[in-house]
């Protein structure tokens, strides 16, 4: 299994959040998504939220990644009332080292694939999904196996 490549990423209040610190005390969903307020991505942020309990009973932290700036994710968070962290990755340095990024997504360079990653307690990548087609939605069942697998 591979380690999950280490991050520090600016939340919707501009604070820092680095992934190492969740290492060893909780597993990590980061779900990346190509932009804020757009159809599929309110759908499948909204879902999360609805389905958050799932993730808390599983001692999951859901981290919500875009290329976004900071002040758009905190308008979209609020305008969806989403109850876990969204995190701007504007310089595309994260969503590049996970191959999560679209170099050409209509017309814009340098946009997140819908994609969903599953880290252990150990920082380990135990389940992802990267999608081509930004219409479809990951696969939650599976993301919610893997981490019944691991909890």
């Amino acid at each position: 299994m591979k380690i999950a490549p280490d991050f520090t990423l600016k939340d919707t209040h501009n604070k820092d959040v680095i992934l190492s610190e969740y290492i060893g005390k909780k597993n990590v969903v980061l779900l990346f998504f190509p932009l804020a307020f757009s159809g599929v991505c309110t759908k499948e942020l909204c879902s999360t939220r609805d389905n958050l309990k799932i993730y808390d009973s599983l001692n999951t932290e859901v981290f919500g990644i875009s290329i976004d700036s900071f002040f758009t994710l905190r308008a979209f968070k609020e305008a969806n009332n989403l109850n876990f962290k969204l995190l701007s990755d504007f310089n595309k340095e994260v969503s590049k080292e996970y191959d999560a990024l679209y170099e050409n997504y209509y017309g814009m360079k340098g946009v997140s694939k819908r994609s969903v990653f599953v880290i252990d307690k150990k920082g380990r990548i135990t389940y992802q999904e990267i999608l081509e087609d930004s219409d479809k939605l990951p696969d939650f069942n599976k993301v919610q196996q893997a981490l019944a697998d691991i909890a």
